[in-house]
């Protein structure tokens, strides 16, 4: 169990580090917005490559975000069922729910939205937009956020699984195993 343990601290390790710089990505989201509306009122100048650098921003922002969130056990559940369950109870469901749902269905959507990439990739898609950025980078964070987030439902189960044989008990608040 000790090995499995490690490569769940590791792909914790990861998403904790890419949701480092997904915060640090809301600031700088926010400084680029202000300082394009200062230009633009200010000066009478702009630019679409600014907006688009926004928008990229918070594309990272929501895809990469998704798995930190996760690992967090931050995001959205249906609770009304899952609290009347004993912890044994909701281990089990957590389990099952990642490893029937969540993991399936991003490696789905990972492997449906690659060619989307490839062809972006291929072509070297630029925007449309007077002065906008090439568009394939942003393209690749579709499939690279939902593996990410396949990663950490691994790590998830890995740690279920090791609550459930008794190795560990969760910390509800940000999902660390401890021992």
């Amino acid at each position: 169990m000790r090995p499995l343990l490690a490569v769940s601290n590791a792909i914790d390790l990861l998403n904790e580090k890419i949701g480092y710089v997904c915060n640090l990505l809301v600031l700088l989201a926010c400084l680029v917005s202000a300082v394009n509306a200062m230009i633009r009122y200010a000066f009478s100048n702009s630019s679409n490559g600014w907006l688009e650098l926004q928008w990229y921003m918070f594309a990272i922002l929501v895809m990469f975000g998704a798995s930190y969130t996760f690992k967090r056990n931050e995001h959205v559940r249906v609770e009304i069922f899952y609290l009347t369950l004993s912890e044994r109870g909701q281990l089990w469901l957590d389990m099952i729910g990642t490893l029937c749902f969540l993991i399936p269905s991003c490696l789905l959507l990972a492997y449906l939205s690659w060619p989307f990439f490839m062809q972006a990739y291929s072509v070297g898609e630029m925007s449309g937009n007077a002065g906008g950025l090439i568009r394939w980078p942003i393209k690749f964070v579709i499939p690279a956020g939902f593996v990410l987030l396949a990663l950490q439902g691994v790590s998830e189960v890995i740690k279920r699984i090791a609550a459930l044989k008794g190795y560990v008990t969760i910390d509800a608040k940000y999902e660390r195993p401890t021992q």
